[in-house]
């Protein structure tokens, strides 16, 4: 299984190199086409996203006799980014572009939720903790290829179909450990496991857990502008991922019986979707101002999780990762 997850990344990072190789292809044609505008036309936009966001993982390691399925759910959530992006697009021909967007921005807090489950009389909360997440960062980028297929009447807008690559990338650091419910009772006494009483707080200040996840995915969508008035327009883009590949890493700090680079590691595969939505107003000629709201959300659909144990490594099925991601967008564009 992890093969064949290792063979879908690189069938990504393959299609990356496709859609460069076609867009290179566009531009030797349009150094051929009689119809080429006489000089490109450029798009850069420098803008935020004001955003917060949360991961979920969820493993099943109920193959061993006491615990339960799912054995434990972890959950980052509330996880507030201020994400700073540029963006360049370049008109190859009148209908053909190519677009390029990267976005920065330091992790601004959040909560680490970390539940266990046993299996002793059924399925049982066994343990269930809380941290904080102090930081640390998220990073992406597209790389997208495009086409014009229609332009409205009246010069009222058009819409753009595009396809590419997008990789996400994010690290969390949560810090310290307060215990919000403990049973000891859930799980058998044979595996050893104890949980401290409710409200126990340990590790204050320090790292207990590092997550680190990239999401690998190709995607496609349309993109449109309808103008309301000469200066007003609405903007709109949806791009569904048929094909995205996650990649994850954890350090448990804490855990002796495991390796500290990784503790724990996921590879899996899924689907997702991204959409943006918003207006553009003219400021004066070619310089505009725009606003709107996004989401973004990527879903494993099949996976395995290791855990690197200091004595012996063991996989189990992953039974649920997801990242999800909203917020309010703002920048402005210039087009020459």
């Amino acid at each position: 299984m992890i093969c064949w997850m290792r063979l879908a990344l690189v069938a990504v990072l393959c299609g990356e190199l496709t859609i460069v190789g076609l867009a290179c292809a566009v531009q030797n044609a349009a150094g051929q086409d009689p119809g080429t505008e006489s000089r490109p036309k450029f798009d850069i936009a420098i803008g935020t996203w004001i955003s917060t966001g949360k991961t979920r993982w969820e493993h099943d390691a109920s193959s061993i006799p006491g615990l339960g399925n799912p054995t434990s759910k972890l959950k980052y959530k509330d996880v507030g980014t201020n994400v700073i992006e540029l963006t360049g697009k370049v008109w190859v021909t009148p209908k053909w572009f190519g677009r390029l967007n990267v976005g920065f921005g330091g992790i601004g807090g959040g909560r680490l939720t970390d539940d266990d489950y046993g299996s002793n009389g059924g399925q049982r909360l066994f343990s269930s903790t809380n941290s904080d997440i102090s930081g640390n960062s998220m990073w992406y980028l597209n790389a997208d290829g495009g086409f014009r297929i229609a332009e409205y009447p009246n010069h009222r807008g058009w819409l753009d179909l595009f396809g590419g690559f997008q990789y996400w990338y994010t690290k969390y650091e949560a810090t310290g450990v307060a215990q919000v419910a403990c049973d000891n009772s859930a799980v058998p006494p044979s595996l050893s496991l104890t949980c401290d009483p409710v409200g126990t707080v340990t590790n204050q200040g320090e790292t207990v857990i590092t997550n680190t996840t990239n999401w690998y995915s190709i995607r496609a969508g349309i993109s449109t502008e309808y103008r309301l008035t000469r200066r007003l327009s609405l903007m709109a883009t949806a791009a569904f991922i048929p094909l995205t590949v996650i990649d994850n890493e954890d350090i448990h700090h804490l855990r002796a019986d495991l390796h500290q680079n990784p503790s724990i590691s996921m590879l899996g595969w899924g689907v997702g979707a991204d959409g943006d939505v918003g207006l553009r107003l003219m400021l004066v000629k070619n310089i505009f101002l725009n606003a709107g709201y996004r989401v973004w959300w990527n879903h494993a659909i099949d996976g395995n999780v290791t855990f690197h144990g200091v004595s012996g490594s063991s996989e189990y099925p992953m039974t649920q990762f997801e990242s999800f991601r909203q917020g309010l967008t703002a920048g402005v564009n210039f087009t020459f």
